[in-house]
């Protein structure tokens, strides 16, 4: 959802009479949310933690686990304020309930800058709202430290440990600087009185929470900035771990579809009789865009869809990748634009122009889990288990697919094998065709799986876009002027913008599109595609001034900046310095992205076909301060490697309206053998806590282009470098 869309939610909620209502339903929220909880014994503080009497801790994290270890590190930012023992603590995902709903995430995204205290129990009740009010649990942005963890469970936690020390203080009559704390029991100054967290809860719930917490500084930190092991780690490595498409359940039936080969489309007929006629197959059953097959197991499912021959009709069965370019470069002339950065004043028609127009495909996740769901339908209710990045979003569409109450429905989040933003898709077909399978097997539940096929050729990919830019540059070649055009898909983000660089005159417009396929967030969302256009840009601009790239980007930024210092660094650690080796291409590209400053120096060479090969990685982080520095490593080579792989060779296709590409045969990404060697270095700093799930991979395409432009003495304005075999 765009900011605006958030405000105007904002303005209709306050509008409703916030003061009074809202306050009020506080009570019954708190209430719902202790009933969910309840099974982990003790009491509820705060919202997010329940506190056991054999003193362990419980935190209920709204994100879902699709590898990142964010239950991990926000458990380390809890234990920490707490002052708990690691082992005391317990860390699930928080049932998908409006009482769990992220208020966090609301905030930060809109008042990045934060809230006075003196607005602060309004705005917590008001953010809370809108959360609920948009069904909020999701999991992108990479917002769930700095955002969950650093604005919220660590001033939840915070706030914890000051109620139970006061709790203690009082139950003593002494003041509660002359307690102490360490492992969940608080101890008087003698040493004669100590009282476990678990002995404390009762009586403290039943109080608020302090509003301004003291959060402990740097220097206080136990688990915050080391390399706690993963929580999550040990079941994944014993098989213990249970993802969507691991569900087992007593009569589980399982089935498969097909949908319409072009988007948009419907099912026109299909002859059962082929299908039914597979030993273990159930049933047919026609849906308004798909068939499927319900059978005892997946084998016979797939058997039984692979002997019907469907037919489809509707949709755009025109479309080609190379009218659909077009069209978006046509769309580039509309005058029907939204300006997104207008600052400062034109320059004059004396200056020298560089104009250039960039293209970037359709992108499909390729996650390791297939689509998949389980839902069953018995006795007026809907149960529905699932892999999805916002688990209170899934139930809400759950709730409105069924057309039942929502407390009738009854969603189970459970691990993601992948998501990069597949799983929070704004259309969720694989929900609607989840609910229409299982009314029609109730009361047998149903597995829904797609085939591989299914997964690539239905995706809900990374929106094609286009760009124009031009600029007016002095007499040195630096840029006084940045106009720019692109492209955008409605209800997608734009980020990227306005340049962090020091150019006066930057007018940036967007011109809304549509597109023949579905379409999605994906890692680093809009950043992936404007860190190639702009950096690419830049990196035109300083060779057309005959200047070293790195350091037209130093003379652009402000002295002393946290961009400027990632720069410097990145020459230090890359050896930017010193000629690159014989028959290789260096690049350079920077990106601010989710209030982290990424720098990365990239080397290429040719292999004996000369295609392009990988052969080093350097970068340089600026995160703010780093929570976790193995997930964080972890988390922006992941980024690199999946940056790689999207430059060097990944795009959908069309031809006839249908997506090409059917499975990993004919969508390389990147293997084993073709990793280079990688290279992160932090830096910290006083700035933001920035996030890191996404940020390593917006500077990869452009200075991978860079490199590959020096080798071959092209200028790669169109990814990705190794064009798709169209069919």
């Amino acid at each position: 959802m765009k900011r605006r869309t958030w405000l105007l939610g904002t303005a209709a909620v306050l509008g409703g009479g916030l003061a009074i209502g809202l306050f009020q339903r506080q009570d019954g929220l708190r209430k719902q949310a202790i009933a969910l909880t309840d099974q982990a014994g003790g009491q509820l503080l705060g919202g997010w933690l329940r506190i056991a009497p054999d003193n362990t801790v419980t935190l209920y994290v709204p994100h879902s686990d699709m590898g990142q270890g964010v239950m991990t590190t926000l458990g380390m930012m809890v234990a920490d304020e707490l002052d708990i023992a690691w082992a005391q603590l317990r860390v699930a995902q928080a049932p998908a309930h409006g009482a769990f709903a992220n208020p966090f995430f609301v905030e930060g995204f809109l008042l990045p800058g934060g809230v006075p205290q003196v607005v602060r129990p309004v705005a917590d009740v008001a953010f809370g709202e809108l959360a609920r009010f948009a069904k909020l649990q999701v999991t992108g942005g990479s917002a769930s430290v700095r955002y969950t963890g650093h604005r919220g469970l660590r001033v939840v936690a915070a706030a914890a440990r000051g109620l139970l020390v006061d709790t203690a203080a009082k139950r003593w009559s002494v003041a509660p600087d002359a307690l102490t704390v360490q492992d969940g029991v608080v101890t008087d100054a003698a040493g004669t009185r100590r009282a476990t967290y678990g002995e404390l809860a009762q009586e403290a719930a039943g109080r608020h929470l302090p509003s301004a917490p003291r959060l402990k500084t740097r220097e206080q930190f136990r688990l915050m900035g080391k390399g706690v092991p993963r929580l999550d780690i040990p079941d994944k490595v014993c098989g213990r771990a249970r993802y969507g498409i691991d569900l087992q359940l007593p009569g589980l039936l399982v089935a498969t579809v097909q949908a319409s080969p072009v988007h948009g489309g419907r099912l026109a007929q299909v002859d059962e009789a082929p299908a039914m006629a597979v030993p273990g197959v159930k049933s047919v059953v026609r849906l308004p865009e798909a068939v499927a097959v319900v059978a005892t197991g997946y084998w016979a499912a797939h058997r039984g869809m692979a002997a019907l021959q469907p037919t489809f009709e509707g949709g755009d069965a025109q479309a080609d990748s190379a009218s659909a370019m077009a069209r978006l470069q046509e769309a580039l002339a509309s005058a029907d634009t939204e300006t997104v950065v207008d600052t400062g004043s034109p320059t004059g028609t004396s200056a020298r122009r560089h104009v250039a127009s960039f293209e970037v495909p359709w992108l499909h996740h390729a996650t390791m889990e297939p689509i998949n769901v389980t839902a069953q339908w018995v006795d007026g209710r809907l149960l529905v288990w699932g892999s999805e990045q916002d688990a209170l979003g899934a139930h809400g569409n759950l709730v409105k697919i069924s057309g039942l109450p929502a407390e009738n429905v009854v969603f189970t989040p459970l691990l993601l094998g992948g998501g990069f933003g597949r799983r929070s898709a704004p259309k969720k077909n694989h929900l609607e065709q989840a609910v229409a399978l299982a009314r029609t097997c109730s009361p047998a539940p149903v597995k829904l799986i797609w085939s591989r096929e299914e997964d690539f050729t239905q995706g809900a990919y990374r929106p094609a876009v286009v760009t124009t830019i031009e600029a007016a540059v002095d007499g040195q070649g630096m840029p006084l002027s940045w106009v720019q055009r692109f492209t955008e898909t409605p209800d997608l983000i734009n980020e990227g913008y306005p340049l962090h660089y020091r150019i006066g005159h930057q007018h940036i417009q967007s011109i809304a599109t549509s597109s023949p396929v579905r379409v999605g967030a994906w890692r680093s969302v809009a950043h992936s595609q404007h860190g190639f256009f702009t950096e690419s840009f830049v990196n035109e601009l300083a060779q057309a001034a005959r200047q070293d790239p790195l350091d037209y980007r130093l003379a652009l930024l402000p002295e002393g900046s946290r961009h400027q210092r990632v720069l410097q660094a990145l020459a230090e650690h890359s050896g930017w310095r010193q000629a690159a080796p014989e028959g290789v291409g260096r690049g350079v590209a920077m990106v601010e992205s989710f209030g982290s400053v990424v720098g990365e120096v990239i080397e290429v060479a040719l292999d004996d076909q000369r295609r392009p090969v990988v052969k080093r990685v350097v970068a340089v982080v600026d995160c703010g301060f780093l929570m976790h520095p193995d997930t964080g490593r972890q988390q922006v080579e992941g980024a690199i490697l999946m940056g790689l792989s999207a430059a060097l060779g990944e795009a959908i296709t069309l031809k006839d309206g249908r997506v090409q590409q059917r499975n990993f045969t004919d969508y390389p990404i990147l293997r084993l053998a073709q990793t280079p060697t990688i290279e992160v270095h932090f830096l910290e700093s006083d700035g933001p806590l920035g996030g890191l799930g996404e940020v390593g991979l917006p500077p990869v395409a452009p200075a991978l282009a860079q490199a590959w432009g020096q080798l071959t003495g092209q200028t790669i304005r169109r990814l990705p470098l190794v064009p798709p075999v169209q069919a």
